[in-house]
């Protein structure tokens, strides 16, 4: 066990490291914006109002019940730090369970004096020390910047917990699925609905919505302001089930082997007669999941278009940057509502075209893509079938959740307006392809770190976009990245070509860069 945990441990001392290093940023950044940006008391009571009286503004952090400093950073910050964290420790135990066993590491791990449950309970105690830590250390930053240390401590814990839980939940699906993709999937799907139950409850006050979601729970904890300890006993019970329910799953199943049923394809056919088919059949798959998510989530944010013009109830100095952010020429609070969806929609989809470049470093490095080269097919024939599955998935769903999205709002607000949310959704293609290009520049040209690198670009591009960068104080200064040149035509912003055809140039240059490298270079 401690090989294994030394192992894991030094597998992740880059990759958690920077994950941590984020959460613990921005945890502290929040605080010096709105200690900042809010210098009197009456700006802080000004900001509470606006949030309790607007749904929208409720969905994003929950409702405030104290203007403070300390509670208007958890809230803005609570949210983003919950699902983070969330997400590092579903992925770290995954990569250690799942993909080890994919891989055919574990087996041969296994086959030594260790017991069957000791790779998972290795990658469980890594994952839960990496969550403790984000926690750990964001508390310590707070407090040593003078926040109050009763406060400090709960939104550490509740920080911690969110990663505790869904540690548990990535031992689960890695028991379910027979790949580490599906597993993450199904990890990754749990979280969003976590996501949009607790935005749901805090958004229309149902507060049994907030209870049903696992980083609900941590929000419940209302950091600076109630400072209530005892929604985590829910966290810590609910991860106790999970891991009981993961090593009894994990004792009855075979090595390498997932408890949900997996198709075998067939050995010839119509759909395998060149690259490009045997690309669609590989990535068809992931396309169909991402597009009953963008059609969901696009007719639930749509749904709530309802609650648009109550923006305009409570004007004040973050309204008013809201408007002028999003409300474009219009300045129009509806106008900004749909462009926050479609905005949403971009930063979100822009993360397939990675995912489906990726899949020729998975490719490449399990031994499938050897095997193909050794037939008639060419290396830039066989990446690029992959990138133009890719990059037509990623038109394909963005058209979808513009079509759904102005379809739905137009049948709340009686309001045509399909065609219009369609066109703006589609003017955000070449950003997203750029950024998947940049997948594709990592793969050809730096095939180790692809991966990291590729997660590491869409991150930071959404981090520090129009829709996440507001929440740390970047009202419209997130220059360098490509969705931030897109105009809003949805609210009458004149669309210009050229920024789109520069977007474009630099998506080709790092495609044929990679095209090019990915020739010359030895696969595997």
């Amino acid at each position: 066990m401690t090989v294994l945990l030394g192992l894991a441990a030094r597998r992740e001392r880059l990759r958690s490291a920077v994950w941590i290093l984020v959460i613990v940023m921005l945890g502290a950044g929040l605080v010096s914006y709105i200690d900042g940006y809010f210098t009197t008391q009456e700006a802080l009571r000004a900001y509470a109002r606006v949030i309790s009286g607007n749904p929208i503004f409720l969905g994003l952090g929950g409702p405030v019940a104290e203007p403070s400093v300390g509670a208007m950073a958890a809230w803005r910050s609570g949210g983003l730090l919950f699902l983070l964290t969330a997400w590092m420790a579903l992925t770290i135990v995954i990569r250690h369970t799942r993909a080890e066993e994919e891989a055919g590491r574990q087996e041969l791990m296994l086959s030594g004096v260790i017991g069957r449950a000791a790779p998972l309970t290795a990658a469980l105690v890594t994952a839960a020390v990496a969550a403790l830590v984000a926690g750990a250390l964001t508390s310590g930053v707070l407090v040593s910047i003078g926040m109050e240390a009763a406060g400090s401590l709960a939104y550490g814990a509740a920080i911690t917990a969110a990663g505790w839980v869904f540690a548990a939940i990535g031992a689960v699906t890695s028991q379910l699925a027979q790949t580490a993709r599906t597993a993450t999937t199904l990890g990754l799907l749990a979280l969003g609905v976590s996501y949009v139950l607790r935005y749901l409850g805090d958004a229309s006050g149902a507060t049994w919505l907030t209870w049903i979601s696992p980083l609900g729970w941590s929000h419940l904890v209302r950091a600076y302001s109630a400072d209530r300890w005892w929604p985590l006993i829910v966290s810590l019970v609910a991860t106790g089930v999970l891991l009981a329910l993961a090593y009894t799953l994990s004792a009855r199943r075979d090595l390498d082997a997932g408890l949900l049923p997996v198709r075998p394809g067939p050995a010839a056919g119509p759909y395998l007669r060149g690259p490009f088919s045997l690309a669609w059949r590989l990535q068809r798959g992931l396309l169909a999941k991402w597009a009953v998510g963008v059609t969901a989530a696009a007719a639930l944010f749509a749904g709530l278009s309802g609650v648009a013009p109550r923006l305009a109830e409570q004007p004040g100095r973050v309204l008013d940057a809201f408007l002028r952010r999003y409300g474009g020429p219009s300045g129009d609070p509806v106008d900004a509502y749909l462009w926050i969806i479609v905005l949403l929609l971009a930063y979100t989809v822009a993360l397939y075209p990675v995912l489906a470049t990726l899949r020729l470093h998975h490719e490449e490095s399990s031994g499938h893509a050897e095997a193909l080269l050794a037939t008639a097919v060419s290396r830039l024939r066989w990446a690029a079938a992959h990138l133009t599955v890719a990059a037509l998935g990623t038109l394909a769903l963005l058209a979808l959740g513009g079509f759904v999205t102005g379809l739905i709002y137009s049948l709340v607000m009686g309001d045509p307006a399909v065609g219009r949310v369609l066109a703006a959704a589609l003017e955000h293609v070449p950003a997203a392809w750029l950024v998947g290009a940049f997948a594709a520049f990592a793969v050809g040209v730096l095939p180790r770190v692809s991966v990291a690198f590729s997660w590491t670009v869409w991150g930071a591009v959404t981090v520090v976009g129009d829709l996440a960068g507001p929440l740390i104080g970047l009202w419209g200064w997130s220059r360098v990245e490509p969705f931030h040149y897109t105009p809003n035509t949805v609210s009458g912003e004149p669309f210009t070509a050229v920024p789109a055809t520069v977007i474009l140039a630099l998506t080709a240059l790092l495609v044929t860069t990679a095209l090019i490298r990915l020739h010359d270079r030895d696969l595997g």
